[in-house]
């Protein structure tokens, strides 16, 4: 009998210690994601909870900025990113040399023009003041934009990357001042116009759908992706993270929480 409840002791030792030697396997993968705060990482957030239930930890990493992310991510030292337009990303890679890729498509944020000085772009007098992003896609998203409005043409209208020199007419004399993105919100009592992108926006307590005098339609093709490097693109965690972003789930909590000032791109 003692030999009996030895061995079945040892056995059980045996499978507890094969256990513990086992869960290192399945321990969470872990992930950084380089976000903007609105809506990008609101939208990590809720996602968070499925994920972890899959078995992959996500650490969301804010920024204020459109450049560091994705310096972060190029470097290694941040898996992922989660802030950009495709045409935002080919103007990076170009410009910083690096080879940052598209993973999956998540949503629409519609660019706006903003005034707490008028009403309505009926009410802008002659030469007002016009501040829109400063860099290269986010200026000529802008500048497309007030084109739409009837407010310039541009030398090439359909040109994502037109710049002030590609202005053709301005018939009210726009003034420009060209400024960093997050800053464009600040200055809007101090000027007459400003075009916003929309995390910045929202981020301000702007509503685009109500605040907006102008703003881009769902066919925008400025598409917000998740990011990442050739040779993280495919692994099981980031694959997991892009199917959540893309999920029934993630399509109705945009529409619930945003209502309509983000919209689903999937």
């Amino acid at each position: 009998m003692t030999f009996f409840f030895h061995s079945r002791t040892m056995k059980r030792l045996i499978l507890l210690l094969a256990t513990l030697v086992a869960l290192p396997l399945h321990a969470a993968e872990k992930l950084t994601v380089a976000a903007t705060a609105v809506p990008h990482a609101e939208i990590l957030e809720f996602v968070k909870p499925k994920l972890a239930a899959e078995g992959v930890d996500i650490s969301i990493k804010v920024f204020t900025d459109y450049v560091q992310p994705n310096v972060q991510v190029a470097e290694k030292r941040i898996d992922v990113s989660y802030f950009e337009t495709g045409p935002y990303l080919d103007e990076f890679n170009k410009g910083k040399g690096t080879n940052l890729v598209r993973i999956v498509g998540v949503h629409i944020e519609p660019l706006g023009a903003y005034s707490s000085k008028i009403k309505s772009l009926a009410e802008l007098p002659d030469g007002p003041s016009v501040a829109i992003p400063n860099e290269a896609s986010n200026g000529g998203r802008a500048l497309l934009l007030l084109q739409k409005a009837g407010l310039i043409t541009l030398k090439d209208p359909s040109n994502p990357l037109s710049s002030l020199r590609d202005i053709a007419t301005n018939p009210k004399h726009l003034k420009f001042k060209e400024l960093e993105g997050a800053m464009l919100p600040r200055v809007l009592n101090q000027v007459d116009l400003a075009v916003i992108n929309t995390n910045y926006a929202l981020d301000a307590k702007l509503n685009p759908t109500k605040d907006a005098l102008a703003i881009e339609d769902g066919q925008s093709p400025y598409v917000n992706f998740l990011v990442g490097r050739p040779d993280n693109r495919d692994a099981p965690a980031v694959k997991k993270l892009a199917a959540a972003l893309t999920s029934p789930e993630v399509k109705e909590f945009i529409a619930k929480k945003y209502q309509g000032a983000v919209l689903p791109a999937f």
